[in-house]
């Protein structure tokens, strides 16, 4: 039985077997965020659920990649603010709006999607700022450097626990690639 291994930030960085979950936790390096309910480690002098998902207390040495077109880093890179009110927007209820609309040219790039909150993009709509007498707090630019979660390809399993999923489809959800005209 493997264990699903997170990040300091909550992204996967591995999978591993459960006695090096446990050890890891042993040595103090990493929390448990989920249990096996079915499945118990024993020794001893003890009995504790065994891990499913850990995640490292500490931060993690990650080389640097390329910042991902996600809707996770368009989210980091516009502060979770709306980009025409300025209204903090929670992440279920951002919404991801082309500045210059698709059926105007507009193409899905760093360039032309904002973090958006739902007023705003319904009063927009499918026009540009300048039609409906709006602004942006700045132009969207493609970021330098952001939160780069890696590749999740080793994780892809048909049996993947219970106790996973959730997590996975979180994380999938918003640092997953989003489509772009561009580039």
């Amino acid at each position: 039985m493997d264990t699903l291994v997170l990040s300091h930030i909550y992204a996967p960085v591995a999978r591993v077997p459960w006695q090096r979950a446990v050890t890891l936790l042993w040595e103090g390096k990493v929390e448990v965020i989920k249990e096996y309910e079915d499945r118990d480690v024993r020794s001893v002098s003890l009995t504790m659920k065994m891990p499913s998902v850990i995640r490292f207390v500490g931060a993690i040495r990650q080389r640097k990649r390329a910042v991902k077109f996600s809707r996770e880093n368009v989210y980091m890179r516009d502060h979770g603010r709306c980009q025409y009110c300025s209204k903090k927007v929670t992440h279920k209820s951002a919404t991801y709006d082309h500045v210059t609309p698709r059926s105007q040219g507009g193409q899905t790039s760093w360039e032309n999607i904002v973090i958006s909150c739902t007023p705003c993009n319904q009063k927009k709509g499918g026009r540009t700022p300048r039609q409906a007498g709006m602004k942006l707090l700045s132009l969207p630019a493609k970021p330098l450097e952001l939160h780069n979660p890696p590749r999740l390809m080793f994780l892809i399993d048909k049996n993947v626990p219970l106790t996973w999923k959730q997590v996975l489809m979180d994380y999938g959800y918003w640092n997953g690639e989003l489509e772009h005209d561009g580039e």
